[in-house]
């Protein structure tokens, strides 16, 4: 309100154009939209009066599901015969049930101005906008039917991870997969459900699905993270295959496919406690060895009863080291995320340290801002050594925290 009332002292009466409200529609790839694609309508006011109050009434927007990208954003615009006047930017994501010819009625931007000295409310509408949705003409698929999942999107990425690898495992020892899905031009909601992982000889327990939107000036950006336990069964080689997810390109409107790539699990590292031959040491070594283990750990535990640190795992610090030295701005973002989303501990202290918030917003518009630049890769690794380092735990926190607690449900306060 304080920028509304800013612009400067009221005209003496409203004039034609003085107040204009304006929504275009945003279209992939400029074809019309299938059901379930994603549209943007980017609503921009722009108004030569002193507003005292304001409303946006929205239509009600039959036939579309739809939400707001963000919060309403006011600044100043200077027009082409050199005025200055208050701007309104508004950007709704809609997206249609199916097809068919629809038309969206007018948005009403109710404004009370200062006409001449007295307030007057004005309705400045804008026009209505005919939206066709076409039918699927694809071969399978498409949005109307339950499989495969109907993904439209203009880039998917899928990373994923193991810790330890799969390779190295033996019958009783477990594992976590971590997937991360990112899809470009959609909210985090039109993700696919979770993948189905089943093979024989292996037991699969599901951990929590994150999903979250990322608002950027090109659009949105959905990303979600499904992580399972695997444990192997038997004492055999495991294949697991590949699955494939089928996606939309809606910019270049051909079907595509992404890939959760396959893995082998066991028969990878030899059994040490059988291969290798047992060595013994003299007495008086061991001994030696002992006290000189228990002297360091003194000296690196100390008296100190403080809190206990938090870091990385070295598998995750190796991870974003390696995409920091190839120069790989996506790479390490999705390492970020399988991290942030693998210890929510270390990820709630991350977005608190100032440093890594502006190196993530860097990356972010880098990567998503239309003719952003990535930063380089000094900034790249700066911004990895800064994930890597060990932070004290918070003092909620200093208990370590039940590594089954993710599958188990949230832990409960003692009592």
């Amino acid at each position: 309100m304080l920028l509304i009332g800013s612009i400067g002292t009221a005209r003496a009466e409203i004039e034609p154009g003085d107040l204009t409200l304006t929504v275009t529609p945003e279209l992939n790839g400029g074809a019309a939209p299938y059901a379930r694609e994603m549209v943007l309508l980017r609503i921009h006011g722009v108004y030569r009066q002193q507003i005292l109050l304001e409303e946006m009434i929205q239509p009600t927007l039959a036939n579309f599901s739809w939400t707001q990208l963000g919060r309403d954003r006011w600044s100043r615009e200077r027009l082409p015969d050199g005025q200055v006047a208050l701007a309104l930017d508004r950007v709704i994501a809609v997206f249609p049930h199916h097809a068919g010819d629809f038309t969206i009625d007018p948005f009403v931007h109710r404004v009370t101005v200062n006409d001449a000295g007295a307030r007057r409310v004005v309705d400045v509408r804008s026009a209505p906008i005919r939206l066709p949705v076409a039918p699927w003409t694809g071969k399978g698929g498409g949005p109307e039917v339950k499989e495969p999942w109907w993904l439209p999107a203009r880039d998917v990425t899928i990373t994923d991870s193991w810790s330890p690898d799969p390779e190295t495992l033996k019958i009783g020892e477990s594992a976590r997969r971590i997937v991360t899905i990112e899809a470009a031009g959609l909210v985090a909601e039109g993700l696919p459900p979770r993948p189905v992982m089943r093979t024989r000889g292996i037991l699969t327990f599901a951990g929590p699905v994150t999903r979250e939107t990322i608002i950027t000036p090109t659009g949105p950006v959905a990303r979600a993270t499904y992580q399972w336990d695997v444990r192997p069964a038997i004492g055999e080689i495991i294949p697991l295959d590949a699955i494939g997810i089928p996606w939309f390109d809606t910019v270049s409107r051909t079907m595509r496919e992404a890939e959760i790539p396959a893995r082998q699990i066991g028969g990878g590292l030899p059994d040490q406690e059988r291969d290798a031959a047992p060595t013994r040491a003299a007495p008086w070594v061991a001994a030696a060895a002992g006290l000189a283990a228990f002297g360091l750990g003194l000296a690196l535990v100390g008296v100190s009863t403080g809190r206990p640190r938090l870091r990385l795992d070295a598998a995750r610090r190796r991870a974003l080291a390696r995409a920091a030295e190839a120069g790989d701005a996506r790479a390490l973002r999705a390492a970020y995320a399988e991290s942030a989303g693998a210890e929510p501990a270390l990820a709630r202290l991350w977005r608190e340290d100032a440093e890594i918030v502006r190196g993530l917003a860097a990356l972010d518009a880098g990567l998503y801002a239309q003719g952003g630049a990535a930063p380089d890769r000094a900034g790249l690794r700066a911004l990895a050594r800064t994930l890597a380092r060990s932070r004290k735990a918070p003092a909620a926190t200093a208990a370590r925290p039940d590594p089954l607690l993710p599958l188990d449900g949230p832990a409960r306060p003692a009592r």
